[in-house]
C-alpha cells in the first residue's frame, strides 16, 4: 500500500499562520482544568440535590453584600437569563433563595439567601479548597506568575464581553501599577490601604474594589503589563493619573 504524501505547507505569505503549539497546549491544559472543576462540582453538589449552576448561584449570593437582581446573577455567572432564571426558580422551590423588592426600585425583584440557603452555601465551599490544593503544587514564584497570567486572561475575557467585570486590582481606582519599580518584591501600590504590594497579592475579587473609569483603567492595565526590561516604569505622582 503506497505511503501517503504529506501535504506541503503553503508558501503564500498572506495565508493564515499555523497555530502556535504552545498556545494549543496551554488551551488544552486549561480545558482539562475546567473539566476537572466541573466534575468536582457535580460530585460535590449532586448528592445535595444541586446542579453546578445552582451551587454557583448560592456562592454568588453568599459573596454579595447586597441582594442581587436576576440580571446581575446571570452576568456574574456568564450565563443567559433563562439559565439563571431556571436555577433561581429551583433554589426558591428548595427554600434556599427568596425574592424581595429591590431597595432602589420597588417594582424590581432582588434575590437573597434564606438562612437555609446561607447554610447550604457554606457547605459548598469545598470548590476553592479543591483548586487551592492543585495550585499548592506550584512553587511560590510559579504561583505569583500564574496569578499575574490569570489576571491578564480575565481582563481579556472582560474586554471580549465573555464574562462580567470582576472586582480585580487592575481595573480598580486604588491600583497604582509599578509605583515602586525599585522594589522587586512589591512594585505596585494600593491607595486604599496606602501600601505597596507585589504580584502575589493581586486580587481577582476584592470587597474594597471601586471601578475606575474606562480610559484610566485601561492605561493602568497597559502599565501593569510592562516589566522592568521595558524601560521607564516610574508612575505619575498625581492622584488621578494612571
Amino acid at each position: 500500500m503506497p505511503r501517503s504524501t504529506p501535504t506541503p505547507r503553503s508558501t503564500n505569505p498572506d495565508a493564515d499562520p499555523a497555530p502556535d503549539p504552545l498556545v494549543q497546549q496551554v488551551g488544552a491544559g486549561l480545558f482539562k482544568l475546567g473539566l476537572a472543576l466541573r466534575t468536582h462540582a457535580w460530585r460535590e453538589n449532586g448528592p445535595r440535590g444541586l446542579t453546578p449552576t445552582q451551587a454557583q448561584v448560592l456562592a454568588l449570593l453568599h459573596a454579595s453584600a447586597v441582594p442581587l437582581r436576576l440580571s446581575a446573577v446571570a452576568d456574574g455567572l456568564a450565563v443567559t437569563l433563562p439559565t439563571a432564571s431556571d436555577a433561581v426558580k429551583a433554589l426558591v422551590a428548595k427554600g434556599f433563595v427568596e425574592k424581595t423588592r429591590a431597595d432602589d426600585d420597588g417594582r424590581a425583584i432582588a434575590l437573597t439567601l434564606t438562612a437555609l440557603g446561607q447554610d447550604e452555601a457554606r457547605r459548598g465551599e469545598s470548590g476553592p479548597e479543591f483548586v487551592a490544593a492543585v495550585v499548592d503544587a506550584l512553587t511560590p514564584d510559579e504561583q505569583a506568575a500564574f496569578l499575574r497570567s490569570l489576571t491578564k486572561m480575565v481582563h481579556t475575557l472582560q474586554e471580549r464581553g465573555d464574562i462580567a467585570p470582576a472586582r480585580m486590582c487592575v481595573s480598580c481606582q486604588f491600583f497604582r501599577p509599578w509605583a515602586h519599580p525599585e522594589d522587586g518584591e512589591r512594585p505596585h501600590h494600593c491607595a486604599f490601604v496606602d501600601a505597596p504590594f507585589g504580584d502575589r497579592a493581586l486580587r481577582l475579587d476584592c470587597p474594597d474594589y471601586l471601578q475606575e473609569i474606562d480610559d484610566v483603567a485601561e492605561a493602568r492595565f497597559r502599565r501593569f503589563e510592562k516589566t522592568p526590561s521595558d524601560g521607564d516604569l516610574t508612575a505619575p505622582r498625581c492622584a488621578g493619573a494612571p
